[in-house]
């Protein structure tokens, strides 16, 4: 694989590095103004609906369907034509996203009704969370306008990514955890509801995302009148692959919405305790899962387009034993620490112990499909850069209907960690259909020597828990310990692991540096 791909995956990394560490900041400041109880449980709410729509559009269906159709233009097309097609991309993605926008703020109280029906339930009848529902209308008046700032800023980031400039878009997230701290500390200790100011930093992160694109864009000559431009050739080839695309690669987000919906019934906090244990697992998959795929999405598509299947199945082989090499340990590490780990970032203010042995059932739970979550970034890749949408959306489709099944199955006996099992069961699913159809097409397959490589990851990775198990003190020992004791002890046995883990792999002959 070539250097630059490698350089690239690490520029991606770092980047987003810097992003995932501000949003566990963000976590820490949210979980010490908040803790887990009704406010927080609301603000995670009104929060989750963009979010949801930033993976979709700043790293899921718009990326997915714009990238592979930019790059053919980028290849084959002239410069007047790929310039017309950002103008048309950008007029008519706006044009309908404004609509969408405005829609949902008017229509806000329908959306809370919708993904919060047990608050809704109780505000019919007078029951004690009626008031989760009124607060929740409001807040997504505040957070929806996020969709708008973020489509464009999606935009801006394809143009990028596919022209190697990686690094703008990685570090772009940085800006919203940004704002949220700066609003969590300056804005919501002045109001009654400090929830609200929260939100208020969310619309503020998405403005300033927006407008940090804009000088880089001008240096790429991309900024271009926007017009509309349904009937275009590249928009219809674009909204063709993105529509069923925003069903396929959601899967995953989809079913935290799902979650919600139905931890809406449940106890207060349990919306919380899902919400604090899926951040700890949304760092890895950020920093390795998204960041490699991003990478290799715009090759892929280059590969594809020049018809160079030996290239296209060396990256993607790539992408596999990246994600393999770092993302067992991962797993292995958040199962082990998940109680340390909460304890060290989240465990102060309104935060007890009891939301850390809450939440860190769940991240156990969601610690065990980290490997799949992210596979699945790295094999839909190699439908998408081929522009074939329709194949992973049956796969989410069965997905989706296998968590909702695992969601009844699990949910009764074990309440809201029987969400986390439901996703991580369906997550598997999905990887597992979108492997099996790239081998039956004779796409990729992994090759007897990643089969090795991955038995070679295994058995570091467990030598590595093994290790982190015998050294990890007990509970109470955790707990009788100040905030700055646990955060030693927690780094001492991060670097534990990881010096152990990359001694296991140097002993099996497995040399990370020469990935490339």
């Amino acid at each position: 694989m070539s250097k630059k791909l490698f350089r690239s995956g690490m520029i991606v990394s770092a980047m987003t590095l810097v992003s995932r560490v501000l949003g566990l900041l963000r976590d820490v400041v949210i979980a010490n103004l908040l803790g887990a109880n009704a406010s927080a449980d609301v603000f995670i709410f009104a929060n989750r609906i963009p979010n949801f729509l930033r993976r979709l559009f700043a790293e899921g269906a718009f990326n997915q369907a714009f990238v592979p159709v930019f790059t053919e233009y980028e290849e084959t097309k002239t410069k007047q034509e790929t310039q017309e097609l950002i103008s048309k991309v950008a007029g008519t993605l706006g044009g309908i996203v404004t609509v969408v926008t405005l829609i949902a703020v008017i229509a806000s109280p329908v959306i809370a009704a919708l993904f919060g029906a047990g608050w809704f339930w109780d505000w019919v009848n007078d029951g004690p969370d009626a008031s989760k529902f009124e607060l929740a209308s409001l807040m997504l008046k505040i957070t929806f306008p996020y969709l708008w700032f973020i489509t464009f800023v999606a935009l801006a980031g394809s143009i990028l990514n596919t022209r190697g400039r990686f690094a703008v878009s990685a570090f772009t997230p940085v800006f919203l955890n940004i704002a949220m701290i700066a609003a969590a500390i300056l804005i919501s200790p002045r109001l009654d509801d400090p929830e609200i100011g929260l939100a208020i930093g969310v619309f503020l992160g998405g403005l300033i995302q927006f407008l940090f694109q804009i000088p880089f864009l001008y240096k790429e000559k991309a900024i271009i009148k926007p017009s509309w431009g349904w009937n275009h050739e590249g928009v219809i080839k674009i909204r063709t692959l993105m529509l069923p695309a925003l069903f396929g690669v959601s899967v995953t987000q989809l079913s935290l919405l799902f979650d919600t919906f139905i931890a809406s019934f449940m106890i207060t906090g349990s919306i919380s305790w899902l919400y604090y244990s899926d951040r700890l697992l949304e760092f890895p998959l950020g920093l390795f899962g998204i960041a490699i795929a991003t990478v290799i999405l715009p090759t892929l598509s280059k590969k594809h387009v020049n018809d160079e299947g030996q290239g296209f199945k060396q990256t993607m082989d790539f992408g596999v034993r990246f994600i393999l090499m770092l993302g067992v340990p991962a797993m292995v590490g958040l199962i082990l620490l998940a109680k340390p780990m909460l304890m060290v970032l989240f465990m102060r203010g309104e935060f007890n112990f009891t939301d850390v042995q809450q939440s860190s059932t769940s991240l156990i739970a969601y610690g065990c499909g980290l490997l799949n979550f992210m596979m699945i970034k790295v094999l839909a890749p190699g439908y998408y850069s081929r522009q074939d949408t329709k194949t992973p959306v049956r796969y989410g489709i069965i997905s989706i209907c296998t968590n909702m099944v695992f969601n009844i199955i699990f949910a009764i006996p074990f309440g809201f960690v029987g969400l986390a099992i439901a996703t991580t069961l369906s997550a598997f699913v999905n990887a597992s259909l979108l492997y099996r159809g790239l081998h039956i097409s004779g796409v990729y397959q992994f090759s007897k020597q990643t089969l090795i490589y991955f038995i070679k990851v295994i058995i570091a990775a467990s030598l590595m828990g093994m290790l982190i198990f015998h050294f990890s003190p007990a509970d109470q020992v955790w707990l009788d310990k100040g905030e700055l004791t646990r955060g030693a002890e927690l780094a001492k046995l991060i670097a534990l692991g990881g010096i152990s883990y990359l001694v296991a792999l140097f002993l099996f002959g497995i040399k990370p540096w020469k990935l490339k």
